[in-house]
């Protein structure tokens, strides 16, 4: 039975590394349930889960799942102690916590990213991992842990991406990668640079005061002579006015 067990992780650990780019260390984020469940059967997680899984792991949990032991008091204290030996995955509720299963499913949001498993004994949380593709999910039976088969959801979506129909998380990270190294995404960053405009103030000269114009004092006195002659003119020509009207 032990032989056929490793058999069957061995082929689903394949089809996920291949597919998924699943590697060492395997990442397992435990919940209150699993690890309720190791204690009951007396399974060392740290001493049977790399020898199940023929490679390194890490076990992981995050804040949600020890704030839900923490509340649901003395008969999940074994529990809460096994997860607190775990190491601490940041999640996104860092403000509100939410419950431990809602916690994991946020984790292996938008493609499962960090490659996690998803290790529990809630058939709810469960079901929806299965819904999630790309999502290694593992529980404990007869006191016996077991790496689940590839579920449908995961197989088609393998399927379709060997049709060319989908691109796989893992292929645009490579496809990232390779273009960081070719330089191609720093051209990109510095053509976005360019095409951005910079926000120019006020003109320096605008913000100037005007300057008052300085007349000389050679052009102002001849203006001055100007305007005198005009007034003499203008008085002459009244008085020739006049004599002719006393003539009449």
């Amino acid at each position: 039975m032990k032989i056929t067990r490793q058999k069957h992780a061995k082929k689903h650990l394949g089809f996920f590394r291949n597919n998924f780019g699943v590697r060492e260390p395997y990442q397992i984020l435990l919940d209150g349930t699993f690890c309720q469940a190791a204690l009951r059967g007396r399974i060392q997680l740290r001493e049977q889960l790399p020898r199940y899984l023929m490679g390194e792991t890490q076990l992981c949990t995050t804040r949600c799942v020890l704030k839900e032991l923490e509340t649901l008091g003395k008969d999940l204290y074994g529990a809460k102690l096994i997860a607190q030996k775990c190491q601490v995955r940041n999640c996104p509720h860092f403000k509100n916590a939410v419950s431990g299963s809602e916690c994991l499913l946020a984790m292996v949001e938008e493609g499962n990213p960090h490659h996690y498993f998803v290790a529990t004994q809630d058939q709810n949380l469960s079901m929806k991992v299965k819904k999630k593709p790309g999502v290694p999910l593992m529980f404990i039976i007869q006191n016996t842990i077991v790496l689940d088969k590839p579920s449908p959801k995961t197989v088609a979506f393998v399927k379709a991406v060997e049709s060319g129909q989908l691109v796989s998380v893992h292929e645009k990270q490579s496809i990232k990668q390779l273009k960081e190294e070719q330089g191609l995404v720093k051209n990109q960053e510095q053509r976005r640079r360019k095409k951005r405009k910079k926000i120019s103030g006020p003109n320096p000269l605008s913000c100037l005061k005007k300057k008052k114009k300085t007349q000389d004092p050679e052009s102002s006195a001849s203006e001055k002579k100007r305007k005198r002659k005009r007034i003499r003119n203008r008085s002459t020509s009244k008085v020739l006015s006049e004599k002719q009207n006393d003539n009449e």
